[in-house]
């Protein structure tokens, strides 16, 4: 069975780790932690980089920080995972999806301001597969109507639009480190990125539980309290080295993926030319990290067939998200506005198929033509 995801796993993670039990402490904001905060800052050029138990974690922190309260809108597409939507309606937020656009499946900028009320606090753009959305149209949108723009950039670790890093781009953004994304933290990890001087403080304190417990340890004060709400949105030092251990190789674990995502487009690419799939699309103004490679077919039965045709072939494919305005909780919490034309319908389509760091030449060969032999 060729797996549909593994962990990257380079070797030196072990030593990292290890170094790390020898220290005094595991708990959250140790030596490791503060490594990859501060390679994040570099590499990116954020302002403040502060990792995170997941993305989610990070992802409701920049719901705090954006003062979300009942009744607030947050404006974000449908088709995405749902901690996207979930950090702001645990602050009370009414969801307001809109649909994407049909080339790269991230929102359809074209549409956010049609769905802008009186009550729309923040826009929260999905850079879907890494590769961004419109962001210059959608800043230009919030910065008219005064709203943050929060970017869920999980899946966009060093990908960039105009050469700007996802996640550095509005507000605030969001990555994660989860075991099937391009770098992990073990299994479960990720890290807010503050971009704006005003927010820096309080994120650091919201992170700290509600307290100034970092200023104190810094010597900035004599003695640290409960200042703020705040949760315990610390990972420990043992995630921090298995991530650091990945980020000192970041260029080559890209490298590796990107070469695998080439090799699938060009075998795929006469499949394209014949009507029969279509391939994922990637603006000019973007580059992208490889984190996804999927195909859509024609028809929600032939995706079916084909998944369960790769399947007994050892391929392990899936579909990806359903989109969130059909489930129970997105009919609750949220509504569609305008016309569903394309979330659903590509929802239907789309397969991934497997993509991750040491993925070999000779599999990406069998995959294609295990799937040339499907539509022959």
């Amino acid at each position: 069975m060729i797996p549909f995801n593994r962990r990257p796993y380079l070797g030196t993670e072990d030593t990292y780790i290890q170094e790390a039990l020898q220290g005094q402490s595991l708990a959250g904001d140790g030596p490791y932690t503060k490594d990859c905060q501060q390679w994040l800052e570099e590499e990116f050029h954020c302002n403040r980089a502060f990792l995170t138990p997941s993305c989610t974690h990070a992802l409701e922190m920049t719901a705090i920080l954006a003062g979300i309260e009942p009744g607030d809108e947050v404006i974000m597409p449908s088709y995405t995972f749902v901690s996207t939507a979930n950090a702001f309606v645990l602050r009370g937020a009414d969801i307001v999806f809109v649909d994407i656009r049909p080339d790269t499946l991230n929102i359809n900028e074209k549409l956010i301001e049609d769905a802008i009320t009186p009550k729309t606090k923040a826009i929260v753009p999905v850079h879907y597969a890494g590769v961004a959305c419109e962001m210059d149209t959608i800043m230009e949108i919030a910065e008219k109507h005064k709203l943050f723009v929060i970017e869920d950039a999980a899946q966009g670790v060093k990908s960039t639009y105009h050469g700007k890093a996802l996640g550095t781009i509005g507000h605030l953004g969001a990555y994660s480190f989860h075991e099937t994304k391009n770098y992990t933290s073990g299994g479960e990890g990720g890290a807010l990125l503050v971009n704006t001087n005003d927010l820096e403080t309080r994120a650091e304190i919201i992170r700290e539980k509600g307290t100034n417990r970092s200023q104190f340890f810094r010597g900035q004060i004599d003695k640290y309290t409960w200042v703020d709400v705040g949760s315990s949105y610390l990972p420990g030092e043992l995630n921090a080295a298995y991530l650091y251990a990945q980020l000192k190789e970041a260029d080559h674990i890209n490298e590796d993926r990107l070469t695998s995502w080439k090799r699938y487009y060009e075998l795929l690419e006469p499949l394209c030319e014949e009507g029969k799939i279509s391939l994922p699309v990637v603006p000019e103004s973007c580059s992208h990290n490889a984190h996804m490679f999927y195909i859509k077919t024609n028809s929600l039965e032939e995706r079916t067939e084909l998944i369960q045709w790769l399947k007994q072939k050892g391929i392990q494919s899936t579909f990806h998200y359903v989109p969130l305005h059909t489930s129970t909780a997105g009919e609750q919490f949220g509504r569609f506005h305008g016309v569903d034309k394309y979330t659903t319908e590509n929802s239907d389509r789309l397969v991934r198929l497997p993509m991750y760091y040491g993925l070999t030449l000779k599999d990406i060969k069998y995959i294609t033509t295990t799937i040339r032999s499907f539509y022959e």
